[in-house]
């Protein structure tokens, strides 16, 4: 792979593409994953006699091997091996010899990725309805300290009536409530299993794709196999929620740069949330509200 655009640029920029396209950027964040549904799949296929004792030890020592190496970040990946997969089969094999290539029995990359993709948005759901929930007790803290703290409510950025500023505070942490019960409900469509569904119409191998799911932490398995591996919908719906839920935090946050003004100074926010101006030294920029109110423009072209 010494040349990836036929001349038409300079040997810098094709260096520069193959340093970046090497790294498999994207990919890597399923590599855990991927051990984790490898890991259950040959389990799996030595419970149903389709791999030996023996060979489902060694593909299993291999692959704690391979996880080893990612979580400690010594993993290398390579664009010539394709994908992630491509890229622990290949390790497994270097590492344990042509039997590695056995662990692919009974599955294809298809309902592979597919899994992965169920586990990591399994994963990442929970981490963040756990987040949310820190969200909403730094806002009950607040309240709490807060509830004969009266504050103007505003319609059309006019002020309309006096306000607990608890009351203000509380509505956010209604928003997200709503939010995170959203996340908790889309987990019952993430926790699908499409191992065993093969490329669109299954295997041929005595496999058990309800024995995989039980492994994996599923809850139930796909009935249709080309809905298996065709299904995205679970993505565009955690999508949807996070734009909510980025809605929401761009409100709060616009509201924190402004309660933060010298006009309003209804708030000061601790200097770790703010920066310095590089000339005015009066000024203490709200950049983390400011930051955050940016980045949802991110999630709704993600959706």
């Amino acid at each position: 792979m010494t040349k990836l655009w036929g001349g038409r640029f300079t040997k810098e920029t094709n260096k520069l593409v193959e340093e970046f396209t090497a790294s498999i950027s994207f990919d890597q964040k399923l590599a855990l994953e991927d051990i984790e549904g490898s890991l259950a799949h040959v389990k799996m296929l030595g419970e149903c006699s389709i791999l030996s004792p023996d060979d489902v030890e060694l593909i299993t020592e291999g692959l704690l091997q391979i996880k080893s190496k990612i979580e400690s970040g010594t993993m290398e990946y390579s664009v010539e091996h394709e994908d992630i997969h491509m890229n622990i089969e290949k390790q497994l094999i270097d590492l344990i010899g042509p039997v590695g290539g056995k662990l692919h029995t009974g599955r294809s990359r298809n309902d592979q990725v597919a899994t992965d993709m169920h586990l990591y948005l399994n994963r990442k759901t929970k981490e963040l309805i756990g987040l949310m929930n820190s969200v909403q007790e730094a806002l009950l803290l607040q309240a709490k300290d807060n509830v004969e703290t009266i504050i103007p409510g505003y319609t059309h950025l006019q002020r309309a009536q006096p306000v607990s500023f608890a009351h203000h505070l509380l509505a956010y942490f209604w928003m997200f409530q709503r939010d995170k019960e959203r996340l908790q409900d889309s987990l019952k469509r993430v926790n699908w299993s499409p191992l065993g569904a093969g490329a669109l119409a299954g295997t041929t191998f005595p496999i058990n794709r309800e024995r995989s799911a039980e492994l994996l932490g599923f809850d139930t398995v796909y009935p249709n196999s080309m809905d298996a591996v065709s299904d995205r919908d679970f993505i565009v719906e955690f999508l949807s929620i996070g734009s909510l839920i980025m809605t929401h935090m761009s409100r709060l946050s616009e509201e924190l740069v402004i309660w933060s003004s010298q006009e309003f100074h209804f708030i000061e926010l601790d200097d770790s949330f703010c920066t310095g101006s590089s000339i005015m030294p009066q000024k203490k920029n709200p950049d983390v509200p400011e930051l955050l109110r940016a980045k949802t423009g991110r999630v709704y072209g993600n959706l």
